[in-house]
């Protein structure tokens, strides 16, 4: 989508000319630097325990030096290479950790008093602290720095999910700057602000580009999302101002909503909002913008200090809820019907009376036939087999979100996310997204996770502590059907 009317053309906040500036100078500075002199000289050492506590030495220039090289490298294996290197050669000290280990074994084993121990301990967590954490720090300090850590994350998290980059090191090194991040982008440091028609281009074209759930068509589509009955707000860092982290969009509606084309595609003929209407707010899309914050918890925050917002902006609404997206149903279905189709007339996702009707109208083997109609979407040209499979997969997608478990917790990320925050699983609704997004993420279905803002506490303490899930009568009624009729 383009500014076409507000301003000459979009401008990248991140990635803008003088970024690209930066980047061609840098290539002139010393791009071709041996990285591992680069590292050398820009690591610090781990100071000795005895100054842990000192104030480290100017090292401006170096972190400077090696945000240069980094920027005027090529996106892709060469970054690759460095960030190899800094994970492998710049972390713990294993010689010296395993001396240390031993120390605090012979103290507890002599019993020594417990000052001593400690201090053993002390020690030994000193020594636990990679290199490379302190570049981080030095980088964060710089004008700029923090930006550029939450850029080089992304980088990380991108090559680690493509498999560029591999191993241990790579992983602890992810999880050690995603923990640093954690602690800069923490509440004190973020700011609310809301996106209205009148905010600056940069902020709407940015908020525009990055919403991941429900794309924005045009220009006007973004006007509707900023305009009456609507609420879009983003957290910025004291650091980054003005730059949107992670975006939140609101429904105002008179009740919890079950289709989303009536959110984004509803036009509202007046501007002026009758706040009689107004009784029940609705999460309808979550996005983060910076993929170096991935797994830092913004969202979580962002939506409890949104509903303080609406509270004290409109005190008469009463109910909170999600309409939110349900990604990877329709892939854990196709892997069920895939796995029955290898198994000649076995059913154990219907009852008999579905199996033969779908297997009438599919004209063909029903797990087959079923499988290549959900992945191209062609079900959904068929009124009577789109009849046909709506009790069967309302129940299996009640399951899926209820019983399909990851180490315990719910295997979906987005039931995952809600859950933690103490919502209850509330509604599941069909043909709520008819997108061909929508039908081939999830069969065109949606759910409602709605907060009891005098439960969430306790919902969030029993899911985390005992992983126990608040479902509604609707949810657990299709799953004790899906239990009943389903044979897996």
């Amino acid at each position: 989508m383009s500014c076409l009317g507000r301003c000459a053309g979009p401008r990248r906040l991140l990635r803008g000319a003088w970024a690209a500036a930066r980047s061609r100078s840098a290539l002139a500075a010393g791009a071709d630097m041996d990285v591992a002199e680069l590292l050398r000289r820009s690591v610090p050492p781990l100071p000795p325990y005895e100054t842990k506590g000192k104030a480290p030495g100017a090292a401006e220039p170096r972190g400077a030096e090696f945000v240069r090289y980094y920027r005027g490298l090529e996106g892709g294996p060469r970054r690759a290479e460095l960030l190899a290197r800094l994970a492998r050669d710049f972390g713990v000290e294993h010689g010296r950790v395993a001396e240390l280990s031993a120390k605090v074994l012979r103290a507890r084993e002599q019993r020594r008093e417990p000052g001593a121990l400690l201090h053993a301990e002390d020690r030994l967590r000193h020594y636990l602290t990679p290199r490379y954490r302190g570049l981080f720090q030095q980088l964060g300090r710089l004008e700029g720095g923090l930006r550029f850590l939450v850029e080089l994350r992304a980088d990380l998290v991108h090559a680690l999910a493509t498999k560029a980059l591999d191993g241990p090191h790579v992983k602890e090194m992810n999880g050690v700057l995603k923990n640093m991040l954690s602690e800069w982008f923490s509440t004190g440091f973020l700011n609310l602000e809301r996106v209205t028609w009148q905010s600056p281009c940069e902020v709407l074209q940015k908020v525009s580009d990055s919403e991941a759930v429900h794309p924005v068509r045009n220009w006007l589509d973004m006007k509707r999302r900023v305009g009456s009955y609507r609420r879009c707000y983003f957290f910025s860092h004291c650091a980054i101002p003005g730059e949107p982290l992670i975006v939140l969009h609101v429904a105002l509606t008179s009740e919890i909503s079950s289709s989303i084309q009536a959110i984004v595609k509803e036009v509202h003929p007046v501007e002026t909002e009758d706040l009689n209407k107004i009784t029940t707010a609705i999460f309808y899309s979550i996005s983060l913008t910076q993929q170096g914050l991935q797994g830092v918890e913004l969202g979580t925050y962002l939506i409890k200090r949104v509903v303080k917002e609406l509270q004290k902006e409109l005190p008469q609404i009463k109910d909170f809820s999600s309409l939110s997206p349900i990604p990877g149903f329709t892939k854990w279905l196709v892997g069920l019907l895939s796995s029955q189709a290898k198994e000649v007339e076995r059913n154990g996702l219907f009852t008999e009376s579905e199996w033969q009707e779908i297997s009438e109208i599919t004209g063909g083997p029903p797990a087959e036939r079923l499988k290549k109609l959900l992945s191209n979407n062609e079900w959904v040209r068929s009124e009577r087999l789109v009849r046909a499979l709506h009790l069967p997969l309302m129940r299996l997608c009640a399951w899926y979100l209820y019983g399909e478990k990851h180490r315990g917790y719910a295997l979906n990320p987005v039931a995952n996310f809600h859950l933690q925050n103490g919502a209850v699983l509330w509604r599941l609704n069909w043909m709520a997204d008819t997108s061909p997004r929508g039908l081939g993420a999830s069969c065109g279905l949606m759910v409602n996770y709605r907060y009891f803002l005098e439960e969430t506490a306790r919902n969030s303490a029993a899911y985390l502590g005992s992983k126990q899930i608040r479902a509604s009568e609707q949810v657990l009624s299709l799953v004790s059907q899906f239990q009943q009729n389903s044979k897996l």
